[in-house]
């Protein structure tokens, strides 16, 4: 379940100087009375964001957003419509800063052809055999045949379909395209060199 909603109100910023990104992102969102649903992100700036969703909350209401690759997000609704909600987000400036790195990678992530973006160093994990577990419990052992800061390919007997969401190891991630002989996962967050060393190795 997601964290409680906070207490303190919340303060919205001119939004105006904030240029959204259209991205796809997959998540999940908790309304004041504490019921969750799941949604997705269509774009975003680091002021604010638009969410689609079959739920509309009240205007005002303050939401607990939570985005792949992006994490956690607070923020209340301006406007709510048939299919989605706006929000605009509550962050300090620093957060605001780390918030438009994300979206720049984000945004030229299909360009870079991620998550085989080579600026990203490949890493040959210690031990390539581990468990796969997708999103309905269904557990399978894979290898890993390229991994890096974002994302990896794997071999496995199955291929779960674009958008499935998984666990590889301890990683949350989803398929991102089908291989001849597995697929390539993007991982829910970029990670470290330091982070998958002790993951994967």
């Amino acid at each position: 379940m997601l964290n409680t909603l906070p207490k303190t109100p919340l303060v919205v910023e001119d939004r105006r100087h904030f240029k959204r990104v259209k991205i796809d992102l997959l998540g999940r969102f908790m309304l004041e009375n504490q019921t969750e649903y799941p949604c997705r992100v269509d774009n975003m700036s680091p002021g604010d964001v638009g969410v689609v969703s079959p739920v509309e909350p009240r205007a005002n209401e303050r939401v607990i957003l939570y985005a792949d690759h992006v994490g956690r997000l607070e923020g209340s609704v301006v406007r709510a419509y048939p299919g989605g909600f706006a929000m605009i987000l509550q962050a300090t400036e620093r957060k605001r800063e780390k918030l438009a790195a994300q979206l720049t990678w984000l945004a030229n992530r299909h360009e870079l052809s991620l998550p085989e973006d080579r600026r990203h160093e490949r890493i040959q994990p210690r031990h390539p055999i581990l468990e796969m577990i997708l999103d309905d419990g269904r557990r399978y052992q894979v290898r890993i045949i390229d991994l890096s800061l974002s994302g990896a390919a794997v071999a496995c007997a199955v291929r779960p379909a674009i958008g499935s969401r998984l666990t590889l190891g301890t990683m949350q991630g989803r398929v991102v395209r089908q291989l001849e002989d597995g697929v390539a996962v993007e991982f829910a967050t970029l990670q470290t060199r330091e982070t998958l060393d002790e993951r994967f190795r």
